[in-house]
């Protein structure tokens, strides 16, 4: 599903990644590990064309996604949870979730709010309060979300659960963990 070969990926004339490669098949889970400062957040901002790479291929179902703007590369199946999540502060929880939502798929497997909702309880409650009035968790949950609403074939999650409560953290991966049991590639 994706392949990144070799990427090269520089912020001005210092050079952040060197050759790094690295497939994620269609369904699968996969991890990219290491200290902080190891470049996993630039290899993410290079396989979405945040920070795009000065050497190597980004190929997503066998479509190169090299120069391509980032809006486009989201377009093509991919969704990326940032790390800060970046949620709109002067929107409703509701109104950051359908900012972005699209259906490029089977619309009985289309994410809705209405299914992020029961994936994340919490946020219902919640729909109402503007983004800047919610937890770091609640703001991480619709993060989440607002990806899913996009529908990806491959979501990607940079810091999932960073500086988030142990009782937060579990309720993320136990999302996740139904995410991967239904076919989701993460």
């Amino acid at each position: 599903m994706l392949s990144v070969d070799g990427i090269e990926t520089f912020y001005g004339v210092s050079q952040a990644l060197f050759g790094v490669s690295l497939e994620v098949g269609s369904g699968r889970v996969v991890a990219l590990l290491g200290r902080n400062g190891m470049g996993k957040t630039t290899t993410v901002h290079s396989i979405m064309g945040l920070t795009p790479p000065r050497a190597g291929t980004v190929r997503f179902r066998d479509r190169e996604l090299q120069g391509l703007p980032s809006y486009a590369i989201a377009r093509s199946g991919l969704a990326l949870v940032p790390e800060g999540r970046r949620i709109f502060p002067n929107l409703t929880l509701r109104e950051n979730l359908v900012a972005t939502a699209t259906n490029r798929g089977d619309p009985a497997r289309a994410w809705t709010a209405e299914r992020v909702f029961s994936m994340f309880p919490t946020l219902s409650e919640r729909a109402d309060n503007m983004g800047n009035a919610l937890s770091g968790g609640e703001q991480q949950m619709l993060a989440i979300g607002r990806a899913l609403l996009t529908n990806p074939d491959l979501l990607i999650l940079d810091e999932a659960t960073e500086g988030l409560a142990p009782m937060i953290r579990a309720e993320i991966w136990r999302c996740l963990e139904g995410l991967k049991a239904e076919g989701q590639a993460i």
